[in-house]
């Protein structure tokens, strides 16, 4: 069993983001020790982190509890659970897209400073006016 603190330390999470989750339902059947401390198990310690990381996928709280809410009723919400996902995929590949973009602007901007400190080319910038 694990306390609090070693869930803590073995998911990389703070005590209030455990005890945040604990409190909203997100990890049920908690149980707790003869000092009514809450303890925690391997499943609970797996399904925490899945919970982290779909978090970290994007999803909200209220997102989480629905999809924990699918899980709890067991094989007949499969394909519900696989849309969810696949939508919060698309979602992710969007997102990297995105930030390809980005870097690819920073790599070109860096590419343009490089050639202005070398002397391949002329400073111009959009925001001081022209003489």
């Amino acid at each position: 069993m694990y306390t609090m603190m070693q869930v803590c330390k073995e998911a990389e999470m703070t005590y209030q983001t455990l005890k945040y989750y604990c409190n909203e339902g997100l990890i049920p059947n908690v149980k707790r020790d003869k000092n009514n401390r809450r303890v925690f198990d391997e499943r609970d310690l797996k399904w925490i982190k899945d919970l982290i990381c779909l978090k970290k996928c994007g999803m909200s709280i209220v997102e989480m509890k629905e999809y924990l809410n699918l899980c709890l009723q067991g094989p007949s919400t499969i394909q519900e659970r696989k849309e969810m996902l696949a939508k919060k995929r698309e979602s992710l590949l969007s997102s990297i897209e995105e930030l390809k973009g980005c870097v690819d602007y920073i790599d070109w901007k860096q590419d343009f400073y490089d050639d202005v400190l070398s002397g391949k080319r002329p400073y111009v910038s959009n925001l001081i006016p022209y003489n």
